[in-house]
């Protein structure tokens, strides 16, 4: 394999990708391929250490980043609360957001579990590649996890991140907004479609081409869609004291608060992410 100064070679890898993406944005991207693909880290860039690696693999990855393709789709995972969950098209690609909202389960859990007499039984809703129950059962000791998506494909890359991480978590198809949620259970979490569709122009290529619509946009008429159908069935599922978490739209934190203090549930908490935007929304029904 060649060898390169590390710099030298992060300079190549910002300079193909300069025209594509804004400034701050594309030394992070060339920072983070060169870890993820051939482990050249902040020492090694700091050092100037001679690096090795594959300038035809190098030349392919750049030829599909330049296309916009998603790093995680390159390289074929993502980084999702400390492990690394493989990335195909067919499933959103995990986002910090949601670490945070998962963040905030984990912390509720050891109060839950404190106050029952079983053992938690958790549902997520589109689940996608599985982050979200995953990284769950494995933080948090006695949980047991179940994820539900209607989209075959996403289900057998969860199954396959479950096998991967050695977690022990249940996945079904399920299409929410036309079959009821089967089970009971003490906590219910989904990060839904909310994206309307009028927002699409604002959105870079990597997602509106490289991630499935179909777990992004809702109708313009409709933003809160999941939402409602999710809140009114899963007040059926949901055990006594149960706890559902919804990722949120930060434009409609105050509209989904409304909504589900309208379908009857109690101690309704909006919760801002690091940005210090509306970001996630808990929710408990008595």
């Amino acid at each position: 394999m060649p060898q390169k100064p590390a710099k030298e070679l992060l300079r190549q890898v910002i300079n193909e990708l300069a025209n594509i993406y804004e400034e701050r944005e594309v030394t992070a991207l060339a920072r983070h391929y060169l870890a993820d693909r051939f482990h050249i880290d902040s020492m090694k860039l700091a050092m100037n250490t001679p690096v090795s690696y594959d300038e035809k693999l190098m030349l392919h990855d750049l030829a599909l980043l330049r296309a916009a393709t998603p790093l995680q789709h390159v390289v074929g995972y993502g980084e999702f609360y400390g492990r690394r969950f493989r990335c195909e098209p067919e499933a959103l690609i995990p986002r910090p957001e949601t670490e945070e909202l998962v963040k905030w389960i984990i912390d509720d859990y050891h109060q839950i579990t404190s106050l029952a007499n079983h053992q938690i039984n958790l549902l997520d809703i589109g689940t996608g590649t599985g982050c979200i129950p995953i990284t769950l059962q494995l933080e948090s000791k006695g949980l047991k996890a179940n994820g539900v998506d209607i989209s075959e494909a996403a289900l057998n890359l969860a199954r396959k991140n479950t096998e991967q991480l050695k977690a022990d978590v249940s996945f079904n198809q399920l299409d929410i907004l036309t079959q009821e949620i089967e089970g009971s259970y003490d906590i219910i979490i989904s990060n839904p479609p909310y994206i309307p569709e009028v927002d699409k122009e604002q959105m870079h290529s990597n997602v509106l081409k490289h991630e499935p619509s179909l777990a992004v946009f809702v109708p313009n008429d409709d933003p809160l869609l999941f939402y409602r159908v999710i809140a009114q069935k899963a007040k059926k599922a949901l055990s006594e004291n149960g706890a559902l978490y919804f990722e949120i739209h930060e434009s409609f934190g105050n509209e989904v608060k409304s909504l589900l203090e309208s379908e009857g549930f109690q101690e309704v908490m909006i919760k801002q992410d690091m940005q210090e935007k509306d970001r996630m929304i808990k929710a408990l029904y008595k």
